[in-house]
């Protein structure tokens, strides 16, 4: 009985032994599982780090010193190994423009301003690290100008603007492929008859809007899929298409994918990021802005975008709706616009076009304290992070005198010296040697990837340092566009490419681009690491920002330092850019400022079992 007794008691404490390492087991489980999860942190210490094993947050050391790491290399030749992937539900991951972030970092943007839709960068311990993968069924893009018309349904698997806008003709399925009728709000019929209206109501020669070159720069605010922008391109018209991440959140993913210059952003609180006296031509068709709020602050954005005697172009109901709410609305926009001494220069059923001004005369002549005021001791050009201003910005002297830009027609304009190089202290000399050096460059470019490019398989380009626009000059003969990016450094050097004839933004490379992933064939990138690394910011972020904007079988130039170089060519595998690759040393000319090498990586299509991993 003894014997029995003993046996019953060591079979109960076994179990228990059991269950409690099973229970053990479990905590164990639990706590590993939960601190490796994407966007969690094992400990307080790594809240301002990153975790090497965090699919999201995680994976490479950052090392801000090329040095550093060239030595840790001697070492382990084999770092980086590996760069993670993303999960798939980030495939459309705008780091910058991600309301998520809003919520999670309990931020308060006012929604009646929108500023939910300006730009909020994550913290450094909350940057995405990691490459965003393409869709599932991801093709290489169809080739421009083919894709002016069609695009893969794969590459943008989003058909709610088509079923939302299917009485507008902004887009069509039409089975693996969405289609572009090259309608919109307004335009129902196509945007190439309504821009031969819009030339017959200025009354411009030939019904052609350009008006023999005069009218090269356009912006086109709220644009949908920019297919007013698209038509203008056969009349050498280049629009800045501008909508923010709204309800219609891929409508500028769908204008970068067709092949279009576009961008997002928004008429909010800030300065958009470009110079004064920028666009000769400003078009709202249906853009559903209060253009009344705040003291009219938003029109007084557009005025300081327009070049003098630029035109607004307002297709929209309180033009021609005769109802009491939209009479108010018209009176009140009449009388704003008439302080601001604009004039209608014509209307014609829905639609409406003012002229700002050509002079200072008629601002000098309205009566004391008239709003809105004049700005004092405010740089009209000044716009990264700069808060909008509800008074008007005066000509300089210069263009007072002149009565105008100054500028001459397009395609003169791509490369004649224009009058605002004085202003950043450039003379015409200087000019004419930037543009002898970057056809130069470009030429010994285009060589060196000969082999690794197609036939129209390069067509939006990002020129990430632009200086004086003389890349994007030098590609002139070639049927491509480019978004030219100005340092915030360099953001004075901006208005002299946009008084080219090109156009572009000012940016600051130690946060991410506002664009959606996969939207460019081409990015140059002349001393762009430098800079960064000057300043601090990690080279290994804009990497992964680069391949996050590179289209599969894209192609990046990086011309830099030698040691820069050999630091980002070991990332060249990791980042998957060793589908060709090419390294020079280039001539050295009057624009280098050191000795320069020059690498050229083309990112690879990557396979779907990649993608799904």
């Amino acid at each position: 009985m003894k014997r029995k007794g003993e046996l019953s008691s060591t079979s109960k404490l076994l179990k228990y032994v059991l269950v409690s390492l099973i229970a053990l087991l479990g905590l164990v489980c639990l706590f590993y599982g939960s601190s490796v999860a994407p966007g969690s942190r094992r400990s307080d210490d790594e809240a301002h780090g990153f975790d090497g094993n965090d699919p999201v947050f995680g994976g490479f050391v950052r090392n801000h010193d090329p040095e550093d790491l060239l030595e840790d290399q001697e070492h382990n030749p084999e770092v980086p190994k590996s760069i993670p992937i993303c999960d798939l539900r980030f495939s459309e991951l705008i780091p910058c423009l991600d309301r998520n972030l809003i919520y999670q970092l309990k931020l308060k943007p006012n929604l009646m301003l929108m500023e939910h839709y300006e730009r909020h960068c994550p913290p450094q311990e909350r940057r995405y690290n990691c490459l965003v993968p393409p869709p599932v069924g991801y093709k290489v893009p169809i080739r421009w100008p083919a894709s002016r018309d069609e695009v893969w349904k794969a590459n943008i698997p989003h058909t709610h603007l088509a079923q939302e806008k299917s009485d507008q003709n902004w887009m069509l399925v039409n089975g693996d492929k969405i289609n572009f009728p090259g309608g919109g709000t307004h335009f129902h019929y196509g945007a190439d008859k309504y821009i031969i209206s819009l030339a017959k109501m200025l009354k411009f020669p030939g019904d052609k809007l350009h008006n023999g070159g005069n009218i090269r720069n356009v912006f086109d605010v709220g644009c949908g899929v920019a297919s007013f922008g698209a038509y203008l391109l056969p009349l050498d018209i280049i629009a800045m298409s501008l909508a923010p991440n709204d309800v219609h959140e891929n409508q500028i993913q769908f204008a970068l994918e067709r092949g279009i210059p576009a961008t997002l952003g928004v008429l909010a609180t800030k300065r958009l990021p470009y110079p004064s006296r920028s666009f000769e031509l400003a078009h709202c068709s249906r853009c559903r802005i209060d253009w009344l709020q705040r003291d009219g602050i938003l029109l007084l954005e557009l005025d300081r975008l327009l070049r003098p005697g630029g035109y607004f172009v307002y297709s929209s109901p309180e033009a021609y709706a005769r109802d009491p709410e939209n009479r108010r609305i018209w009176n009140d926009m009449y009388n704003l616009l008439k302080r601001m001494c604009w004039r209608v220069v014509a209307k014609q059923g829905q639609t409406v076009i003012w002229a700002k001004p050509l002079t200072n005369s008629c601002y000098l002549k309205r009566e004391p304290h008239t709003l809105p005021v004049l700005c004092s001791d405010d740089d009209p050009d000044a716009t990264w992070n700069v808060s909008m201003k509800a008074c008007i910005s005066p000509y300089s002297a210069k263009m007072h005198k002149e009565k105008g830009s100054g500028l001459v027609p397009w395609p003169q304009r791509l490369t004649a010296a224009p009058p605002r190089l004085e202003e950043i202290g450039v003379s015409r000399e200087e000019f004419q040697e930037d543009i002898s050096i970057w056809r130069f460059r470009v030429i010994e470019y285009w060589k060196q990837m000969k082999s690794a490019t197609q036939k129209d398989s390069i067509r939006n380009v990002m020129d990430m340092n632009s200086n004086l626009g003389g890349f994007a000059a030098a590609l002139g003969d070639k049927d491509v566009w480019v978004m030219n990016v100005a340092p915030v450094s360099a953001s004075a050097r901006l208005k002299i490419i946009y008084d080219r004839g090109l156009i572009g933004t000012v940016h600051d490379w130690c946060e991410a681009f506002s664009t959606y992933p996969r939207t460019y064939d081409l990015l140059h990138a002349w001393t762009v690491f430098s800079e960064i690394d000057e300043r601090g910011c990690s080279a290994e972020d804009l990497l992964i920002e680069m391949d996050r904007m590179l289209r599969p079988d894209g192609i990046v130039i990086i011309r830099d330092k030698p040691s820069i170089i050999n630091y980002i060519r070991k990332f060249v595998t990791a980042l998957r850019w060793d589908g060709w690759v090419s390294e020079v040393e280039p001539r050295i000319d009057a624009l280098s400022l050191s000795e320069e090498r020059v690498l050229i990586a083309k990112k690879k299509l990557w396979d779907e079992a990649i993608i799904t991993i």
